[in-house]
């Protein structure tokens, strides 16, 4: 195995810009990994080996010509969640309706990183249209968990933590719509980040629910999801929600965190997230996780949030209508899988919708198409809204006593591929703590915090809009103090996998 996949992204940076190591080198010592592990994994949907090593081509070419890198990520290899439009790769979002699809136009998250002269290795399985907590709902199969492979990696953005977990990819993108960065990074002991809503342009980001989803960077480390945040985040006129304010340092916020000094800092225990329902082992990671911020310097306070325990129940009331929504545009007329047989226009689109779409799909869409329903709307969609609103409020009031919030990111540690598949109340669950975030619009990460019964678990910091510094700040001394701790990062003690 080449040592360069084990190098961080920015260690591998630094070397590819010294031109210590070429930019080709570093792909390819990535691809021969997918190569040898994906088979296993199936992390990914698509590889673009040819695009890959062009791109990296053209980076080497800058730097012999004596330019100056492209971004401080330039040359580093990336793996992209397949809800992304790219122009030279198929855009799927985990689904047969979608199959073979090529998008016309790149994302704006995807123009960003070419810009930066990433390297784009390619596509990574996600649960169908980001719907899903354990990456079991994709039409193209499963995606498997590196520290243990009878389990799953969460979901939706299952492909793209079991990627950074198996080295296959320094860095990766995914999307957060109710902790489908968060819980992914928690269950594979990565670094998975939600920034603001609004924070990251969502145009030519494949729509599941539009006012909840949100991009953002997956890494092995908070520096590298710093460093990839700043490439894809930034005003985008093209997406009427995305937010015209300068983004936030998170690379200074991390550099700074990571030396480990949280004195003056509050933080927020949220005492409605880590009672009933949390494994005895995650609990236990969670109060040595407390213990660790409080020996940072950190003031620690107990902040409570009465409406969180409804943010389950609004959550699915209000994904679900906006999904019935956006997923009406996929009627064999204008994208992807049209059905042979049918007497009418409407057969067609019945028919080709009953093939394209998977069981879970089917689920949200037609409790989404109820809940907005005529005589129904005001008492489910009606009374979720005011719920998100209650929670926002919550949040309001925990930030004027913290500057930051913390949490388990997760309930449980990865479970067995097929536990829940059959019980989507159980699944549901897993995202109990990841979920008001979203609803509030607030921004989370989740950090690696240690093992629980062998497998990862991960601690989840808040912060308010606009808050990513002090987030990337409290991560990297949090993740600091436990490397030193443990004598090393947890990412080094996953298990090799096996072909």
């Amino acid at each position: 195995m080449s040592e360069l996949i084990r190098l961080t992204a920015a260690e591998l940076a630094e070397k590819i810009h010294s031109r210590e190591v070429s930019a080709v080198e570093a792909a390819q010592a990535h691809l021969d990994r997918i190569a040898a592990v994906d088979g296993r994994v199936h992390a990914f949907l698509h590889i673009g080996s040819e695009a890959a090593l062009a791109s990296a081509e053209r980076v080497d070419a800058a730097l012999a010509r004596g330019a100056a890198p492209a971004s401080p990520l330039a040359g580093v290899p990336l793996a992209l969640k397949d809800v992304f439009t790219t122009s030279d790769m198929p855009t799927t979002c985990g689904s047969k309706i979608l199959e073979g699809w090529q998008p016309p136009y790149d994302a704006t998250v995807t123009e960003r990183l070419r810009a930066a002269g990433v390297t784009v290795l390619g596509k990574t399985n996600m649960d169908e249209f980001a719907m899903g907590s354990s990456t079991e709902h994709s039409a193209y199969g499963v995606t498997r968990n590196p520290w243990d492979t009878t389990r799953v990696p969460g979901g939706s953005g299952g492909g793209s933590a079991a990627a950074l977990a198996a080295y296959e990819a320094p860095l990766a993108i995914g999307t957060d719509t109710g902790g489908s960065i968060r819980q992914p990074a928690a269950f594979t002991g990565t670094v998975g980040v939600k920034p603001t809503y609004g924070g990251v342009s969502r145009y030519g980001l494949v729509a599941c629910a539009s006012s909840l989803d949100q991009a953002g960077p997956c890494a092995r480390t908070v520096l590298d999801a710093a460093l990839l945040h700043e490439v894809i985040a930034g005003h985008d006129p093209r997406d009427s929600t995305s937010i015209d304010r300068p983004v936030p340092d998170v690379v200074a916020a991390a550099r700074s965190g990571a030396r480990g000094d949280l004195s003056g800092l509050r933080v927020g225990v949220v005492r409605e997230l880590g009672g009933e329902g949390y494994q005895p082992g995650v609990r236990a990671a969670y109060e040595a996780s407390l213990r660790l911020l409080e020996k940072l310097g950190a003031e620690m306070v107990e902040v409570s949030c009465p409406h969180f325990e409804y943010g389950l129940a609004a959550y699915y009331l209000i994904l679900p209508s906006e999904v019935s929504s956006n997923l009406a545009r996929f009627d064999a007329m204008r994208y992807g899988l049209r059905a042979a047989e049918g007497r009418s226009a409407e057969e067609v689109m019945a028919n080709t919708r009953e093939q394209g779409f998977g069981a879970e799909a089917k689920r949200r869409i037609m409790l989404g198409t109820y809940a907005l329903s005529s005589g129904y709307y005001d008492a489910y969609y009606g009374q979720a809204q005011k719920v998100r609103t209650l929670i926002s409020r919550d949040f309001a009031k925990a930030f004027e006593q913290a500057d930051v919030l913390v949490s388990p990111t997760t309930p449980t540690v990865p479970f067995p591929i097929g536990d829940k598949v059959d019980d989507p109340l159980a699944m549901y669950l897993n995202d109990l703590a990841t979920i008001p975030t979203n609803l509030a619009g607030v921004t989370g990460m989740s950090v690696p915090s240690g093992l629980a019964d062998g497998l990862p678990v991960g601690l989840q910091v808040m912060a308010p809009a606009l808050g990513e510094a002090v987030m990337y700040r409290v991560g990297a001394a949090f993740e600091a103090a436990r490397d030193a701790d443990e004598g090393g990062p947890l990412i080094a003690r996953v298990p090799e996998v096996s072909a």
